[in-house]
């Protein structure tokens, strides 16, 4: 069974999200993961209130979390948290499927694949985030 958790700080901040944009019942957090990004993969999230074919859909602290199947194998057993700091604030991913990130902390390798700097045309970069 797909697991995904979330935080007291991530679901305090979902929940006042929602409330502005809907509610509970009919607005989830989508997440998903997107080719790009400096580590080859990035994550996504966004509150939508549409399913599609394959969505999978859980519950997780009384929210639901809704993935589409090609990011299935990639969220699996990620943990989702929001962290407020004096260089921002936003949500975090902690996802146990991969074994490198990049310091922007928006992207990802996953495991089984060549690290970064092994693939062909990577070449070092900066972020402005």
């Amino acid at each position: 069974m797909f697991q995904i958790t979330l935080s007291e700080n991530a679901t305090t901040k979902l929940r006042e999200l929602i409330s502005k944009n809907g509610t509970a019942e009919t607005t989830y957090l989508r997440m998903y993961v997107a080719g790009g990004g400096c580590s080859g993969f990035r994550y996504g999230m966004a509150l939508d209130n549409k399913l599609h074919e394959g969505d999978e859909v859980v519950q997780a602290n009384g929210l639901k979390v809704v993935i589409d199947p090609n990011s299935l194998p990639y969220l699996d057993g990620s943990s989702v948290d929001y962290v407020e700091s004096v260089a921002g604030s936003g949500f975090v991913v902690s996802n146990p499927n991969n074994w490198s990130t990049c310091g922007c902390g928006q992207s990802f390798s996953p495991k089984g694949e060549a690290a970064p700097d092994q693939q062909e045309g990577h070449r070092a970069h900066a972020h402005s985030h």
